[in-house]
């Protein structure tokens, strides 16, 4: 983190936790703890112990990360759900209220923070492939710290959605691949030529 305290970077808590998580700083991680963050006061959330909050995030960027960190989802409580458009947009859902809102990130980005000359410069670096690792980070915190004051609306579109509520994690019991041997979610099995049930990879 020195490299941030070097160039007076101030980071809130929350990003901070999202870092440590993460590994790294990065614009794809602001970029989803700016929508945690949003959609925790606009659904009035605290971080889901269960399945209180859901999050759909339509593409598989850096920005899950912060998502999981602060909003408390994850594939495994199976209240992160991944639809891989590629495009920059979240959807976060409030179980209680059935409230959700849709976050879609707004036309390409601009710098306007005050190191201009050097943000054009390394991003022309970047662009032509010739910058440097610490070219690259520079250029990553550069980019961060802007996005951090930003106004939210300038960055992303908000809009209340009426999302289904998705079905809360299936639990099925596990049984023996008839072919492999190896214990599977029976609910994910399939049935083989000779109608055995085995593992979706010994089905194939």
């Amino acid at each position: 983190m020195k490299d941030l305290e070097n160039v007076g970077f101030k980071m809130p808590e929350g990003l901070r936790k999202c870092v440590e998580f993460h590994g790294h700083l990065c614009p794809g991680l602001v970029y989803g703890y700016l929508v945690a963050e949003t959609a925790m006061n606009l659904l009035e959330l605290n971080r889901s112990e269960d399945e209180e909050v859901v999050a759909i995030s339509e593409n598989d960027s850096c920005a899950i990360d912060a998502l999981q960190v602060l909003l408390g989802t994850s594939i495994g409580k199976g209240n992160l759900i991944l639809k891989d458009y590629g495009k920059n947009a979240y959807t976060v859902l409030n179980r209680k209220s059935k409230t959700a809102y849709r976050f879609s990130r707004k036309n390409k980005y601009r710098y306007d923070g005050q190191s201009q000359d050097e943000f054009i410069r390394l991003d022309a670096a970047i662009s032509s492939g010739t910058a440097t690792s610490a070219e690259k980070k520079r250029h990553k915190v550069l980019k961060s710290q802007d996005l951090l004051i930003k106004p939210f609306d300038d960055v992303f579109s908000t809009e209340k959605t009426d999302c289904a509520i998705p079905p809360y994690a299936p639990l099925a019991r596990s049984e023996a691949c008839a072919k492999c041997g190896e214990m599977t979610m029976s609910t994910k099995m399939v049935q083989d030529a000779n109608g055995k049930y085995v593992c979706i990879p010994c089905g194939a």
